[in-house]
């Protein structure tokens, strides 16, 4: 997981500032408000632990559309975001997160509303009040050279141009670079993306191919996603590529894009996909998703291995069996059940490498009891509790991996493995697309169990240090 920017100022709206974006979009020359509005600005920012400053409150996206053309020469994108949402509070603003690209023209419902932007918040006020329960309609034309973004860390997220194209990436401000919305994975939503490129490049996205046209030299890819997604699990990768469909024996569809430079090397892991997808479902229950597949792209253009939904992102010197086996259990433990906030990442990236240990202990005769003590013997892996996150560069550090990871197996040590198992399979299958925070987790598990779990959570989840023994 990639961690984020910087918290962002707050952008007030004043009059000169709608008086201005006013020329832009539309609206009445004044700004003036309607009289008898009753709502109030939807927040920027949903006051998550780590990021307070990202994602809005106010309302509850329920499907992004994206219309979008890139022109690889230049760097330059221009788009058109149809953003579905339902008010979750009398409205008269709200705002989406944008990063380095012009809101030209904004509308609600059809109007022309003001606009204003401000670091990485376009505050959006509409025409007309936008009662609390109502499902409203934003529409964002945008355009500019979209941006890498660089974490705190030291990764590159967001916008990544490549020699012939781009890759995006979102974990876990990234997607902003590419399409204003509710940055935060606690909004949920479907997705449509219109893609247009020169002819001979493709974009691959997430969900399924739902068309594929090509006009005056240039080409259309439409993706769609059916099911709910956090909008840092959308990927976006343009470029020549080699893409290849089949399905898995049950049927599934495995869609893989490949960069030709390396197909060669990759083509036998990828043909591994069926057999971890077999594994998982037997492991983890009933696969959340329509399609899944892999997305491989040269050394170089990314750094890390992603669990873009449907379609896991690996850097060529990442693409090996255990970390293909983490990435596609991410689908469970992840991207069906998201987290609630960043803070709960290590439901994701525990349970994922969990997924390695069994993998390993199934297949390759190595108990997890042998990489719970080599994994409780790394020093890094106490530098803080898992559930913790002291700062947000420290999301994709040990602890939240393979402190995780020792959490799941203290646990299965507790409880046996088929009650073990139980878990495993109903965790994600109580909180299935949507989202979820360590409390549930631990209520979850303790539910199942029959009794509480203080000393496992006190020690493994929460304790500052480690113990004598393993």
């Amino acid at each position: 997981m990639r961690p984020p920017l910087s918290s962002r100022p707050f952008a007030p709206i004043v009059a000169l500032a709608l008086i201005a974006a006013c020329a832009l979009t539309g609206c009445s020359a004044s700004g003036s408000v309607p009289k008898g509005v009753q709502g109030t600005p939807g927040g920027s920012g949903v006051r998550d632990p780590l990021f307070p400053r990202l994602g809005n409150g106010g309302y509850d996206v329920q499907h992004y559309a994206l219309t979008l053309d890139y022109e690889p020469r230049t760097g330059r994108l221009t788009g058109t975001a149809e953003i579905t949402a339902r008010a979750t509070a009398d409205l008269s603003a709200f705002n989406l997160d944008l990063h380095a690209l012009r809101a030209d023209r904004v509308t609600v419902d059809g109007l022309g509303s003001a606009a204003n932007q401000a670091g990485d918040e376009l505050t959006v006020r509409p025409r007309k009040d936008v009662a609390r329960g109502k499902t409203f309609r934003t529409v964002v034309r945008y355009s500019g050279n979209p941006r890498t973004i660089t974490d705190s860390d030291g990764s590159e997220e967001g916008w990544l141009r490549t020699a012939d194209g781009a890759l995006a990436v979102g974990e876990p401000a990234g997607s902003m670079a590419w399409f204003p919305g509710n940055h935060h994975p606690s909004d949920k939503a479907t997705y449509a993306v219109t893609a247009t490129v020169p002819e001979g490049l493709d974009v691959i996205s997430n969900g399924e191919l739902a068309g594929e046209t090509t006009r005056a030299g240039r080409t259309t890819f439409r993706w769609k996603s059916a099911r709910p997604m956090a909008s840092y699990l959308a990927t976006l990768a343009i470029g020549a590529y080699d893409t290849k469909t089949s399905r898995t024996p049950t049927g599934l569809p495995v869609i893989t894009a490949v960069d030709p430079s390396v197909a060669d090397d990759s083509a036998a892991l990828l043909a591994e996909i069926p057999k971890v997808m077999q594994w998982s479902t037997r492991r983890f229950g009933p696969y959340p998703y329509s399609s899944i597949g892999a997305i491989v792209v040269p050394d170089g253009e990314v750094g890390y291995a992603l669990e873009t939904q449907n379609r896991p992102v690996f850097p060529a010197e990442h693409f090996q069996l255990d970390i293909l086996v983490h990435e596609i259990a991410h689908h469970w433990y992840g991207n069906s059940v998201t987290p609630a906030d960043w803070r709960d990442m290590w439901l994701n990236e525990g349970f994922a490498t969990y997924a390695e240990w069994l993998w390993a202990e199934d297949f390759d005769g190595v108990p997890a009891q042998q990489n719970y003590e080599k994994a409780f013997e790394d020093e890094s892996n106490w530098e803080f509790p898992p559930a913790d996150p002291p700062s947000p560069a420290r999301i994709s550090s040990s602890p939240v991996y393979g402190r995780g990871a020792m959490v799941l197996h203290k646990l299965r040590q507790e409880v046996g493995d088929e009650t073990f198992d139980k878990i495993l399979k109903g965790w994600p299958a109580e909180h299935r697309h949507g989202n979820a925070s360590t409390k549930d987790f631990t209520a979850y598990a303790e539910k199942t169990v029959g009794h509480r779990l203080d000393d496992l959570w006190r020690i493994w989840l929460y304790g500052e240090d480690r113990p004598a023994r393993a």
